[in-house]
């Protein structure tokens, strides 16, 4: 069997869906899997952890103040010396003693460990693949750095800008270099793509063994929301509010039969308390559940009667090609998805073609689209799912895997 070392930022049990359902479906098609990733504390995906060979790094303390200074020295060792990366490699230098690896695949959504594997690729003579999910040029703003910076005498702007400017530099000179790169939107291909020409889209997608449609009747008409809120700028839910304020004044919905699920972050759920204060009317409605582990999603999802996604129109500066796995595991569910504000670019394309929902622009097409699929389900009627299944099929995780070997079969060095 051919081995291939997988050098990420994240891996489950944390959330890493992509590297992790690639890892699972590797070996039926030939190809070994060892990695070597970042220890996260979380355990949304630890049931994609079993017998994969993975060795996790701890960068810093993860708790309390501790972890607050701890992950500020290492934040700033990183930016200035590189720490995370020379560590990643010098353990990824022992590991290699134990295979004979075919390739290298490196996995990330900013930059890191990309050098690591550049560096592994340089001295092996090994070919990488670099996989890029998400692009600092896709945001808004300056949501790419994941904790919060402070704010006294502007030193946050000061600290994203170096680190904007480090990571665009080390990222797009190793992409020159990259036998192949990988990524997820053609948005994200047509910017990757001026740096390698041997640039891939492999969209994220849905494992067919979790992801199916199993219509769950439920006493309450729930629309459900999975995954994270970066920022308004990010994703906007103004026009799902300004549409559930119209119908609670015209007596359409009540708390008693209409809820709101957001499984969210508790970052999340403030942003999201913050833009309902211009509508108290339908606070009643909200329900938070928090993180669930990923093996409950399905269950929540088909016990939903529309799914939402949450995003922002595309622009020169932001958001672009943002397709989130969530978006994928709702396509292969089967239900009602409901966008806003529609990207008017990669994600509603994808909607449009799979005839899969609304990819909304005002709030008229936001509130008829709820209207008339609560006002069917209160008369009974079963949804009529009527989504290309076939269109839906290609983003499932087994053809993802299958393009990835694709790759891996063109270059390796058996």
């Amino acid at each position: 069997m051919n081995v291939v070392l997988i050098l990420c930022d994240i891996f489950p049990p944390a959330f890493g869906p992509r590297m992790g359902y690639l890892c699972k479906y590797l070996k039926i098609n030939g190809w070994h899997p060892v990695v070597i990733t970042e220890n996260v504390d979380e355990n949304t995906y630890s049931f994609l952890c079993k017998e994969v060979d993975a060795t996790y790094i701890n960068y810093y303390k993860k708790n309390g103040l501790a972890g607050k200074i701890s992950w500020g020295w290492t934040f700033l060792r990183d930016i200035f010396f590189g720490y995370k990366d020379n560590r990643m490699y010098r353990e990824a230098l022992k590991i290699m003693k134990k295979y004979r690896f075919d390739l290298i695949l490196c996995s990330t959504y900013r930059t890191f460990p990309m050098k690591a594997a550049w560096r592994l690729s340089r001295k092996t003579g090994l070919p990488l693949v670099v996989d890029i999910r998400d692009i600092i040029e896709q945001y808004t703003g300056n949501e790419f750095i994941t904790h919060s910076m402070p704010k006294i005498f502007g030193i946050d702007t000061i600290i994203a800008s170096n680190f904007k400017k480090r990571n665009l530099k080390v990222r797009n000179k190793i992409l020159r270099e990259a036998a192949y790169v990988t990524t997820i939107s053609p948005w994200h291909v047509s910017v990757l793509g001026i740096y390698n020409k041997n640039t891939r889209l492999i969209y994220n997608g849905y494992d067919p063994e979790f992801f199916y449609p199993a219509p769950q009747k439920t006493d309450k008409f729930f629309i459900t929301y999975t995954g994270r809120l970066l920022s308004v700028a990010m994703r906007n839910p103004e026009l799902l509010f300004q549409a559930m304020d119209r119908l609670v004044k015209e007596r359409i919905i009540t708390p008693d039969w209409f809820r709101i699920q957001w499984l969210v972050d508790e970052k999340s759920k403030q942003i999201i308390e913050h833009e309902i204060e211009k509508y108290p009317d339908i606070r009643v409605f909200m329900e938070y559940l928090g993180y669930i582990p990923a093996s409950e999603i399905p269950n929540v999802l088909n016990s939903s009667e529309i799914l939402l996604l949450l995003t922002n129109k595309s622009g020169t500066n932001g958001p672009n090609g943002v397709m989130t796995t969530k978006f994928f595991e709702s396509l292969a569910i089967g239900k009602p998805i409901l966008c806003v504000h529609g990207d008017e670019g990669c994600l509603e394309e994808i909607i449009n073609r799979t005839q899969s929902g609304l990819s909304a622009h005002n709030v008229d097409e936001t509130y008829d689209f709820i209207k008339a699929h609560y006002l069917r389900w209160q008369a009974g009627q079963p949804y009529n799912d009527n989504s290309d299944k076939v269109e839906i099929r290609k983003f499932s995780r087994t053809a993802q895997a299958r393009q990835f070997v694709e790759i891996f079969n063109n270059i390796a060095t058996f």
